[in-house]
């Protein structure tokens, strides 16, 4: 099990950590400020560094073989079991991230439809709507630097899975679920203006997402939207 410090703090791009295993070429930590790809998030990239040995991970996946275990994919020779490193993500790819992640959270506010796709990458986030309904480029755009200038406080907090199942209108996504079994659900709110549950990384506030753009909106299907932001030149 590897101890995801990134829930809790976000802002965090280095910590210690121990090789425990090793699996498809790739280390397993015993604690991690990485992000492993899921929830439409793409995973950190960044450095495993002992001493003077560098070793670059490309990707960070939730490991297949050890239950509860993240996997930081290095490329060439792994870092040996026992080995003691210091953890660096790279720090650009998660401030946008972070930025994308919680403007999705502003847009679905913006657009109360459930959501059944979801992409974010540190170029462009994407969010496919389940609905018919025409979207507006400019109102949306607008709607988001409102929300944006507004300087909302976001948080995470954990609720139960009981807690949950008595409020099933937190779950927006129709694609992916909070995962179940642990007992709680980490929940995200952007006070005054959403909460859901999600286990991505988001800013401390709608102000850190600065400016964003609409890049397209585009029909998927009868009844799929798709809107594409990207952040302002």
């Amino acid at each position: 099990m590897t101890d995801e410090l990134f829930r809790d703090d976000a802002t965090l791009l280095t910590c210690s950590a121990t090789v425990v295993a090793q699996e498809e070429g790739g280390a397993i930590l015993d604690r991690t400020v990485a992000y492993p790809l899921g929830g439409g998030q793409a995973g950190d990239s960044g450095f495993l560094v002992a001493g003077e040995a560098r070793w670059r991970f490309g990707d960070t996946r939730k490991s297949k073989q050890h239950p509860g275990g993240i996997l930081h994919l290095v490329e060439g020779a792994l870092p040996a079991v026992g080995t003691v490193v210091e953890v660096q993500v790279d720090a650009a790819k998660r401030d946008a991230h972070r930025r994308f992640h919680t403007a999705t959270h502003l847009l679905c506010a913006l657009l109360p439809y459930s959501v059944d796709g979801c992409s974010i990458t540190e170029s462009y986030a994407r969010l496919d709507f389940h609905t018919d309904a025409p979207f507006d480029k400019a109102a949306i755009e607008a709607g988001l630097a409102r929300l944006v200038a507004e300087a909302h406080a976001v948080n995470h907090r954990w609720i139960s899975e009981a807690e949950l199942d008595a409020n099933p209108g937190l779950v927006r996504s129709m694609s992916v679920q909070p995962p179940r079994g642990l007992g709680r659900i980490r929940v995200i709110e952007v006070e005054g203006v959403d909460l859901q549950p999600c286990g991505g990384t988001h800013v401390r506030n709608t102000a850190e997402i600065g400016a964003l753009v609409v890049t397209k909106i585009e029909k998927k299907s009868a009844m799929t939207r798709r809107v594409v932001l990207g952040f302002a030149p």
